[in-house]
């Protein structure tokens, strides 16, 4: 079953590359297959579970006219964006909507982070989902029953 998964998966991440290709970006198979070993790589070191289809493919199409990824990069920037999704997944709470998540990090990475990963990792995202999970407990705190 897993492997079935794999290779649908593979095939989407190399679909993409028609639409990225207009922006100088293209994995080969093998890179495919690296991004997609990757994802359950980080999955399994998040404590995720996903069923269907994975964020890879969102990235990708979210991520490609980057003015900060380039040809030698793209894997690597990638790789990176998908293990901080997951990350930030969990310290949010799963409190965001996939998509509201990508579109955070492609603004930030975009403008305040300059294509900083580690800027986008250790500041950026830490601080919004700072501010979820305050607002998160802060809603919940409003609901509590004492006895």
């Amino acid at each position: 079953m897993q492997q079935l998964s794999e290779k649908n998966e593979i095939t989407a991440v190399l679909n993409t590359n028609q639409y990225t290709e207009r922006f100088g970006l293209v994995l080969s198979e093998e890179e495919a297959k690296l991004l997609v070993q990757e994802r359950f790589e980080s999955l399994k070191e998040q404590q995720r579970v996903e069923f269907g289809k994975g964020i890879l493919d969102k990235l990708i199409y979210a991520f490609c006219d980057s003015a900060y990824i380039f040809q030698d990069n793209y894997v690597d920037v990638i790789t990176r964006l998908q293990e901080i999704f997951y990350l930030y997944k969990n310290e949010s709470m799963d409190e965001l909507t996939d998509d509201e998540l990508i579109g955070y990090m492609k603004d930030a990475f975009e403008n305040e982070c300059r294509g900083s990963l580690d800027y986008l990792e250790d500041i950026c995202l830490e601080l919004f989902a700072r501010e979820i999970r305050e607002r998160t407990r802060k809603f919940i705190g409003r609901y509590r029953i004492d006895e």
